[in-house]
C-alpha cells in the first residue's frame, strides 16, 4: 500500500479489493496452499494475474510466501494473524450476496460456495 488513508473503508478496500484477492484469501482460510492449488481453484485467473495478486496480498502481510529449496522450486502460501482477522469479513460478504442472489431467484455458482472447515455455512 502506497498511499496515506485516513479512511478506514477505502484502506480496507486497497489491500483487499483485487479481481481474486478475496477469492484467494477466501481458499487459504482452510489451510496452506501451492500456487498451482490456487491456479486450479481460481482458472479465470491467469498465472500472470495470479501471481501479481499474491504479490500485493504479500506485500500488504495478509499472506506469507514460503519457497522451500528444491526442485522443481516449491512454493506455499498461508494467511497472517491479519489474513485470518479478515475471515468474519469474507463469511459475511458472502451471506449478504446468498441473500442478494435469492432475492433474484439465482444460485450461487462459484468457487466461493466450496466450504471447508473454518469458511462453512453457519
Amino acid at each position: 500500500m502506497n498511499h496515506t488513508y485516513i479512511c478506514p473503508v477505502e484502506t480496507a478496500l486497497e489491500l483487499v479489493g483485487g479481481k481474486y484477492k478475496t477469492l484467494i484469501l477466501w481458499h487459504l482460510a482452510d489451510g496452506t496452499l501451492r500456487f498451482s492449488q490456487l491456479q486450479k481453484i481460481i482458472s479465470s485467473a491467469t498465472p500472470k494475474m495470479l501471481t501479481q495478486q499474491l504479490r500485493e496480498l504479500e506485500r500488504d502481510g495478509l499472506i506469507t510466501r514460503t519457497v522451500y529449496p528444491v526442485v522443481p522450486p516449491k512454493v506455499e502460501y498461508s494467511l497472517t494473524e491479519l489474513g485470518r482477522s479478515f475471515i468474519p469479513v469474507m463469511q459475511g460478504i458472502r451471506k449478504w450476496g446468498e441473500e442478494y442472489l435469492e432475492t433474484r431467484s439465482l444460485k450461487p455458482n462459484c468457487s466461493m460456495t466450496v466450504h471447508g472447515p473454518c469458511c462453512g455455512n453457519e
